[in-house]
């Protein structure tokens, strides 16, 4: 939680996070962001956010286990198109600091 500055421009700590809590802010306001470890990888979850905006970050899996695949959800099916512009960007922004952090010469795969 005290990295996220290197997976992300978008977002950034407010004050100190704990290890698994940390007061951010972003483009959508102030949040607490939870990160839990899940199988593979991490699940993130905004937890004031009214869309219930959550993302994982995995790896480890077929068919191609050594990428990394970042999936974000909201609780709602349609929203304004400024706002899915806004998600898409968070997204690409993620992706692009997760292939800089790693090394990595292969796209990220977004689900």
């Amino acid at each position: 939680m005290s990295n996220l500055d290197k997976f992300s421009s978008e977002i950034f700590n407010l004050e100190d996070p704990h290890e698994n809590e940390a007061q951010i802010g972003g483009i959508w306001g102030e949040f607490t962001l939870i990160r839990n470890k899940i199988k593979g990888g991490c699940r993130f979850a905004l937890l004031e956010c009214p869309n219930a905006l959550c993302w994982t970050i995995t790896t480890g899996y077929p068919p191609e286990p050594e990428s990394i695949v970042v999936h974000l959800t909201i609780n709602r099916l349609e929203k304004e198109p400024e706002f899915i512009e806004e998600i898409k960007e968070f997204l690409d922004d993620m992706c692009h600091n997760l292939k800089r952090f790693f090394n990595m010469d292969e796209p990220i795969e977004q689900a």
